[in-house]
């Protein structure tokens, strides 16, 4: 029997949906619940003598963990919710966190990245004078820059031009035309790659270049294999002569490497051009189909000497399962005719990886929200905040920053939806502004603040982006684009509709008592 196009979609997303539900940290909570449930029953029925014995040990153990878990060094916002777990379930909840503490499954990971890390630290040198330059212009910007250096190997580079795509559409059409002008490699490096008329066309093009001699190497996250590719696909790949990986591929065995996911998106043609943003390989990326009305996703471009950092960041992905890299002579590689262009302002290409505990994503947004002196304007799709970026955003516009937020006004997912309505009452306290777009879904990660400085990236603002995803951006300070992001930012306000105390008092229960249940759990999502 044929399944009709609309029904393998439900079929994947089913997938999908039983992938997470079974691997997530929130299914392994809710296995160990019923655990506990069971274990207890039993132990009323044949061990009734002991009870009380087993009742003050469990106490005890309680007592033990609670002041253990304020102790340790985990986010505030994690112990809140670690905490309220053990004392619900003390013995298995404990278990689930020494489990999720443990590294098992991700310490050999997090090895190779550090021994790669120490293996290229020197392949991209700051240039000092670029950096001088910087200090002249703007001594403010300087310290954000050595802390992002100081996180991996990411220079300040200037004479990089910079492209603004508002749409997706518009990215898939300067990525087609790039992709044809390549001449020595191609990387691609994505979250989500799904067959339709968006990879189709693509992968057209890259059978292409690997018949003209073009090195093509293609990434995308292991989850595909659960949602929008089959499992054998990067056998297909090699076969038609493309270098093709999963990162973390996933098998039957529980491991806490699942839960940090590669949801970078990276293209990089000859070290010279870099495409990052919010874009993924999937049709509905360009609107070619529609899921959740309109989608509105955001992109940029690079052109110049800082694409090298995101052929660096994609080949240290690449390498963690490769024993003998080589980077030189891909970094060396400079498009022809293309050495002597200049562009104003500067750029920081960057990295954000979970196994380090440095959070170059959070503290960058949280450095923006911090030193700007007249607006932030944010997109975000999701809106799940720890203690210390909610009180980012609410410092800024307290002390009169326009602290503006753009969210989707159709969710993609129920669940985060609700938990980011649980923050809207204390962030219009205040004065922050919010909005969402009521065409359908933003997906796009993006910081525009005082007309000099923006980020764009796939950095969301929630746990998942900010604590357990390998995530990339672009930091961008006096480039020409900056006023194309923000004249985005009005035009797609024009868009929305504002958030008032008024409608946060009357939106609906059921989504008021998810957030309000979904919040003590947050951490985990």
């Amino acid at each position: 029997m044929n399944l009709s196009d609309s029904g393998m979609r439900l079929l994947k997303k089913g997938q999908k949906g039983f992938f997470y539900a079974v691997f997530s940290r929130v299914g392994i909570m809710m296995v160990l619940l019923i655990l506990q449930v069971f274990f207890l029953f039993s132990i009323f029925h044949w061990f009734a003598g002991f009870v009380p014995h087993i009742l003050g040990s469990t106490v005890v153990f309680t007592v033990f963990m609670v002041l253990y878990l304020i102790n340790s060094g985990i986010d505030p916002t994690a112990k809140i919710t670690w905490l309220i777990l053990i004392m619900l379930m003390p013995v298995f909840g404990a278990l689930l966190y020494w489990y999720t503490q443990s590294e098992a499954g991700h310490r050999a990971v997090r090895k190779r990245l550090e021994q790669l890390m120490d293996e290229t630290k020197g392949l991209l040198v700051q240039d000092e004078e670029v950096l001088a330059r910087l200090e002249a212009q703007n001594p403010d910007e300087v310290p954000l820059a050595h802390y992002i250096r100081r996180g991996g190997c990411f220079p300040v580079f200037e004479n990089t031009d910079v492209t603004y795509f508002p749409l997706g559409e518009a990215k898939f059409e300067e990525m087609l035309k790039q992709l044809q002008a390549a001449k020595h490699y191609i990387f691609m490096e994505y979250f989500i790659v799904e067959e339709g008329l968006m990879w189709g066309r693509i992968l057209g093009i890259l059978a292409q270049k690997v018949r003209e001699g073009v090195d093509v190497k293609v990434m995308y996250d292991g989850t595909c294999e659960f949602s929008t590719l089959p499992y054998n696909y990067p056998e297909k790949m090699r076969k038609l002569g493309i270098q093709c990986k999963m990162f973390a591929p996933v098998s039957p065995f529980l491991s806490t490497h699942y839960n940090y996911r590669d949801h970078r998106k990276i293209l990089v043609i000859d070290g010279y051009t870099a495409f990052t943003g919010g874009v993924n390989l999937a049709d509905e990326y360009i609107n070619h189909v529609e899921r959740f009305g309109h989608w509105k996703d955001t992109a940029v471009m690079l052109k110049g000497e800082a694409a090298k950092s995101f052929a660096l960041m994609f080949l240290q992905m690449w390498n963690i399962s490769e024993r003998e890299p080589v980077f030189d002579r891909y970094l060396s590689v400079s498009a022809e005719g293309e050495s002597s262009r200049t562009a104003s302002g500067f750029v920081i290409p960057y990295g954000d990886c979970p196994l380090d505990r440095n959070k170059v994503g959070e503290r960058v947004y949280m450095d923006i929200l911090n030193r700007a002196r007249s607006y932030v304007h944010i997109m975000s799709p999701y809106l799940i905040l720890d203690g210390e970026m909610e009180t980012a955003l609410k410092f800024a516009a307290e002390k009169g920053v326009d602290v503006k937020l753009i969210l989707p006004g159709i969710p993609d997912k129920p669940m985060p939806y609700a938990l980011a309505k649980s923050h809207y009452k204390s962030l219009l306290e205040s004065g922050v502004k919010i909005y969402e777009y009521t065409p359908g879904f933003v997906h796009a990660k993006v910081f525009v603040s005082d007309d000099c400085r923006a980020v764009v990236g796939t950095i969301n603002l929630d746990y998942r982006s900010l604590y357990h995803h390998f995530e990339c951006a672009a930091y961008m300070y006096e480039t020409s684009c900056i006023s194309d992001i923000e004249r985005d930012f009005e035009y797609t306000l024009g868009k929305c509709r504002k958030v008032t105390e008024e409608t946060v008092k009357n939106e609906r229960l059921g989504v008021k008592l998810t957030g309000f249940v979904m919040k003590t759990i947050a951490p985990l999502l």
